[in-house]
């Protein structure tokens, strides 16, 4: 539905603005799981900062957050990546979303891996029209009393 002035309504612009958040994402799925590098890094901004579950506490940049999917990709000889219950929350030019993910497939050595369910946070900026992931977080939750991570949850 639009104004007299046929300029999209709000709830419109949102709903469109949430749609292309939730395409993206699904265009960074289908980079990873076809070991597209350039793919990926078209999901990001240039500066993204990723907080990752492996070493180190932040990943600065493009550059540093390729390196982590290039890891991915010399360690798996095929990739799937999920995500699920995704939800979007937009506002202007800014938005954010959380879900959970898991990443799995079939390992150089041939072995497969189920993976591990994990929790992402993204923190989406919209550029020039585009929405790009200018901040993820991926964690697991923490097992207080052995303070290791709990890797066996499932959503």
């Amino acid at each position: 539905m639009t104004t007299s002035n046929d300029s999209p309504s709000h709830s419109d612009r949102v709903a469109a603005d949430e749609a292309a958040i939730r395409r993206q994402i699904g265009k960074l799925i289908e980079g990873l799981q076809a070991g597209d590098l350039a793919a990926v890094q078209d999901a990001y901004t240039t500066d993204v900062v990723s907080f990752d579950i492996e070493p180190p506490l932040q990943h600065a940049g493009t550059a540093a957050k390729l390196e982590n999917w290039a890891r991915v990709f010399h360690t798996f000889e095929q990739v799937t990546y999920e995500v699920r219950d995704l939800r979007v929350t937009v506002g202007g030019d800014v938005a954010f979303g959380y879900a959970f993910a898991r990443l799995s497939g079939t390992l150089k050595s041939g072995a497969a891996t189920n993976g591990i369910w994990v929790r992402v946070t993204y923190g989406m900026q919209k550029i020039d029209g585009t929405w790009l992931i200018a901040h993820d977080q991926v964690s697991v939750p923490l097992d207080m009393a052995s303070g290791r991570g709990a890797v066996d949850l499932e959503p």
